[in-house]
């Protein structure tokens, strides 16, 4: 496959800001793969669509405040350090981009806050990137104090607008529990508690797994043959009781459904040969896109995608890319949210 072939045209003013005042009530594209039927529902509807014992798997990482600015030593001008990955704990080394890029060289020194935090370049990594020390005395309690204190929600570069108190929540899944994570898995922020309470009585089961959305999946592909492409590893983590709740939905043929492609790529990061779910940990750079022969999930919720990224190749691999082109100009003529605060699509 071609990265040309991916290419639509987005307008603007689809690209949501905010999310709804209820998240529920987001609209909800329904694809059919087989009858390539598409309809028109609303997020709740998922309680009409899925029975007793079907099975969503969620992601229950959590975001943390990765976006920070500090001072440049010597000339005070501002940097833009946006955290990645932490790749030594002792030595509190970490995997970041800077931006303006051309300014920071290894050897300088970086200020935060009223030097309440300073950090060393170390190494080059990639055009923007960096590895970075943090000069700090105290635990990993004060630490991760400051990092809280100092840094800000790392919404995407597209909503185009400052960080607002509320994004810390509005950016933030009701599964969330484990820190780690730089973006939001963004097809369960229209989740609510009304809707889980629901769900729950209805029988439907949810099993959690864990992988830290790095910005892999937003990076632009920059070859145009796709095979080419490297996608940024990413940690994960399947336990043993998600692999029995997924593999018992296989078994008895309910529907497992893949809440967002994060929870997608830990579960084709994780298959048998016997094409069920196995516990397991590690890191995983998974490139999903077309022609891919999907193992475990049999529905996918995911949001409406920019053209050209791997979310949106993924939406095509799961159903079919010229299917999936006239989903998406139909959703641009319905007008449709897209990316992260935007509205939800159902494929089964």
């Amino acid at each position: 496959m071609k990265l040309s072939q991916f290419k639509f045209e987005l307008p603007e003013e689809l690209i949501a800001q905010e999310p709804l005042k209820t998240r529920h009530d987001a609209r909800l594209l329904v694809i059919d793969r087989k009858t390539q039927k598409i309809e028109h529902r609303k997020f709740h509807d998922l309680l009409d669509i899925f029975n007793e014992d079907d099975v969503f798997v969620v992601n229950d990482t959590k975001v943390f405040t990765a976006r920070m600015y500090g001072q440049k030593e010597k000339t005070g001008a501002q940097i833009e350090v946006f955290l990645l990955r932490e790749l030594n704990h002792e030595l509190r080394l970490w995997d970041v981009l800077v931006d303006p890029a051309r300014k920071i060289r290894v050897g300088n020194k970086l200020y935060f806050g009223d030097d309440d935090l300073v950090a060393e370049v170390v190494d080059n990594t990639t055009s923007r990137g960096r590895t970075i020390r943090f000069l700090f005395d105290g635990d990993d309690e004060a630490f991760d104090r400051v990092i809280k204190k100092l840094g800000e929600t790392p919404i995407p570069k597209y909503i185009n607008r400052t960080v607002k108190e509320e994004d810390e929540s509005w950016y933030q899944s009701l599964f969330a529990k484990n820190v780690g994570a730089v973006a939001a898995p963004a097809a369960q922020l229209h989740f609510t508690r009304e809707l889980l309470m629901r769900m729950d009585i209805k029988g439907i089961k949810f099993a959690e797994l864990t992988l830290h959305l790095g910005l892999g999946a937003f990076r632009e592909v920059e070859v145009e043959d796709l095979t080419k492409h490297k996608m940024d590893s990413e940690y994960y983590r399947i336990a043993q009781d998600t692999c029995d709740t997924v593999n018992q939905a296989i078994t008895t043929k309910n529907r497992v459904v893949a809440v967002g492609g994060s929870v997608m790529r830990a579960l084709e990061s994780s298959v048998s040969s016997m094409a069920t779910l196995n516990p397991g940990e590690g890191w995983t750079d998974k490139f999903l896109f077309p022609p891919h022969n999907f193992n475990i999930a049999n529905a996918f919720i995911t949001n409406l995608h920019q053209p050209e990224s791997p979310l949106y190749m993924m939406a095509c691999a799961y159903t079919d890319t010229d299917f999936m082109e006239e989903v998406y100009k139909e959703a641009i003529k319905e007008k449709y949210r897209f990316l992260c605060y935007g509205d939800a699509m159902l494929i089964i």
